[in-house]
C-alpha cells in the first residue's frame, strides 16, 4: 500500500488527467469500464461535477457525479480509488466534497448504484448515511445485481414511495403518454407485464394524430378512455375547454383535424367512466388523489430538461415536503433507467415545469379501477 504522506488534494478532473483516469479505471473495473471517449464528454459536460484526488500530484482517485437537468437529483456516476490508495479515506474525501457541491448546485438527492457483492463499499456508504431503497436485477456487464441506494445531503430523511409503480421505458418518441399510463395501470396490475404491444395499442386509442412534428402525441381525454378500457375510472383535469394542443402545430389542416379527434373524444368521455374538471391540476388535487390511492400521470414541458419545450407525460409516485417525485419513461442519450425513476422535482418548481405551451395548458390523469 502506498502510504498518504501529505495532504490529499481534491481538485477538478481536468483534460490533462485522462491518461490518469483511465489507469485507474483498468485497474479498478472488470466490467463496466468508462471510455476515454466517456471521460472527455464528462470532463466537458456542465451537467458534471468532476474531481480528482492527488496524492503528491500524482491521481490516486476520482469521482464524477451527474446532475439530472430539471430536478433536484445527483447520481453518482462513478468513484474509484487507486488500490495501492485504498482504505486511507480517499473515497470518503472525494464523495464528501462531491455531496458539497452537489447541494450548492441546489441539488437535494444523492443516488447511486453498487455491486450487490461489494459488501466493502456497501458499508462505506451506509457509513456516510446512505439507505437502500430498491435493487436492479441483471444490472452490470457480469450479470450481477445492484444495489440502489440514495441520501438526502440536506436532511436524513428515506425515500419510502407511496406507490410501486413499475418503471417502463417508451420504446418510441411519441409514447410517452401511454408508458405512462402503462406505469400508472401497474400499481393495480402488478403481474401483468408492460410490453410494446400493449403501449402502442393505447397510443392508437390516445393520439391526437398530429403534435409538433411527425407522430402525434397523446391526449388526456385519450388516456382516460384508454384506462377505461382497461376496468378503470377516470378523472382528467385540464383548464383549457377547448381543443389541446393546437399551437403546437402551424397547419391549419392539422389544426382541423386534431379540432375534430378533441371533439369526438369529448363525445367518447360523455359514455365512459371518466369525467372532466375543467381546472388545472394543482399539488394539492395530486396529493388529494394519492391519498385516496389513485394513480397520476401529469405532462410536462420538457423545455427545463432537455430545452426540447416538447409535451411529455410523467407518472407520480410520491409527494413529501419538498418534493413530487415521477417516473419519467423517457431515457436520454447520458441517462440510465435508474436517473428516470422516482425523479425529484422540487414543489416550487412544479408550476413552471407542468405548463406547456402558448396557452399555459395544465393537464392530468387520475386513476383508480372500477368498483367491483
Amino acid at each position: 500500500m502506498a502510504e498518504v504522506n501529505g495532504p490529499v488534494q481534491i481538485a477538478p478532473a481536468e483534460r490533462r488527467h485522462l491518461d490518469a483516469l483511465l489507469a485507474i479505471e483498468a485497474r479498478c473495473f472488470e466490467v463496466d469500464r468508462l471510455s476515454r471517449r466517456s471521460f472527455k464528454h464528462w470532463l466537458d459536460n456542465d451537467n458534471g461535477l468532476f474531481l480528482v484526488a492527488l496524492v503528491d500530484g500524482q491521481v490516486a482517485g476520482y469521482g464524477l457525479v451527474i446532475n439530472h437537468p430539471g430536478t433536484l437529483l445527483a447520481r453518482l456516476y462513478s468513484l474509484a480509488v487507486l488500490p495501492g490508495y485504498q482504505g486511507q479515506g480517499i473515497a470518503v474525501k472525494l464523495l464528501l466534497a462531491l455531496e458539497q457541491q452537489s447541494i450548492e448546485a441546489g441539488r437535494l438527492y444523492m443516488r447511486l448504484e453498487v455491486a450487490k457483492k461489494n459488501a466493502r463499499a456497501i458499508a462505506l456508504y451506509k457509513q456516510l448515511g446512505y439507505q437502500e431503497f430498491g435493487e436492479y436485477q441483471d444490472y452490470y456487464d457480469d450479470h450481477d445485481d445492484a444495489i440502489r441506494m440514495q441520501k438526502s445531503i440536506w436532511q436524513g430523511k428515506r425515500l419510502e414511495p407511496l406507490q410501486p409503480l413499475q418503471w417502463y421505458g417508451q420504446t418510441t418518441d411519441f409514447s410517452c403518454g401511454p408508458a405512462s399510463l402503462m406505469m400508472a395501470m401497474s400499481y393495480r396490475l402488478r403481474d401483468k407485464p408492460l410490453t410494446q404491444a400493449e403501449e402502442l395499442s393505447i397510443w392508437r386509442t390516445s393520439t391526437t394524430v398530429f403534435m409538433t412534428s411527425g407522430h402525434g402525441g397523446t391526449h388526456p381525454f385519450g388516456l382516460a378512455l384508454a384506462a377505461c378500457e382497461r376496468g378503470f375510472a377516470a378523472t382528467v383535469r385540464v383548464n383549457d375547454t377547448g381543443p389541446l394542443f393546437l399551437d403546437s402545430v402551424r397547419s391549419e389542416h392539422k389544426k382541423s383535424v386534431m379540432t375534430l379527434v378533441h371533439n369526438e373524444f369529448e363525445r367518447q368521455i360523455k359514455d365512459s367512466a371518466a369525467t372532466v374538471e375543467y381546472e388545472a391540476p394543482t399539488l394539492d388535487w395530486i396529493e388529494a388523489q394519492l391519498a385516496a390511492d389513485a394513480s397520476v400521470i401529469v405532462l410536462i414541458s420538457t423545455f427545463q430538461l432537455d430545452k426540447r419545450k416538447a409535451p411529455h407525460w410523467v407518472a407520480v409516485t410520491h409527494m413529501d415536503k419538498d418534493c413530487i417525485y415521477v417516473h419519467d419513461p423517457d431515457v436520454g442519450d447520458q441517462q440510465r433507467p435508474l436517473d428516470c425513476q422516482h425523479m425529484p422535482i422540487a414543489r416550487t418548481r412544479f408550476n413552471s415545469i407542468s405548463v406547456f405551451g402558448k396557452s399555459k395548458l395544465r393537464t392530468a390523469v387520475a386513476i383508480k379501477p372500477l368498483s367491483p
